[in-house]
């Protein structure tokens, strides 16, 4: 195995695992206010669960970052990463990775200032996930080399259908009845 090709498994796994920390984040938080997943456990298991998973992507894609900016057949600068739909490759879909990043470390650092914060401020922020999530979606879906693969495919596009279905239950029916 190549030094590339390392990178590129390393991007590949850590990309996959902190996509799947934010989904279990996003459906946990969902969850702490719909009751949907009251069978599976208390508000203090979710609550757990929903912070430890906040946190984790950040590690993840971290590395799925820096995998991606060590792989020279990725041809991706620290810049494109930053700034998004500023890659001359795949402009699109890193531009999406880019953005959808932005999004979620504001959404992440507010959720430590939660106590210091204006409740609507925080509030409006915190619900930035949503639409940062639907961009990592389509970040994935773009440029994502795994989705060959059912069952990546499955667990993304799952994740995906769960947390719009959960999203619209909460939006048109408030905390649903346990």
């Amino acid at each position: 195995m190549t030094t590339d090709q390392l990178f590129w498994v390393l991007a590949r796994v850590a990309g996959l695992s902190s996509y799947a920390a934010l989904a279990i984040a996003l459906v946990t938080g969902i969850a702490l206010r719909t009751a949907v997943l009251d069978w599976l456990g208390n508000n203090r298991a979710l609550r757990s669960l929903h912070t430890y998973t906040t946190v984790l992507w950040v590690p993840l894609a971290a590395v799925h970052i820096l995998s991606l900016l060590l792989d020279q057949t990725a041809r991706i600068g620290l810049v494109d990463v930053v700034v998004p739909f500023h890659s001359s490759y795949g402009t699109l879909a890193i531009g999406l990775g880019a953005l959808s990043v932005d999004v979620l470390l504001v959404v992440t650092v507010t959720a430590f200032f939660k106590r210091q914060m204006n409740k609507d401020l925080w509030q409006w922020l915190h619900r930035l996930a949503y639409p940062a999530f639907a961009l990592l979606f389509f970040h994935s879906v773009l440029s994502g080399t795994d989705f060959s693969d059912p069952f990546v495919s499955a667990i993304t596009w799952a994740a995906g259908a769960m947390l719009l279905l959960l999203a619209l239950a909460r939006a048109i029916w408030g905390r649903l009845p346990a």
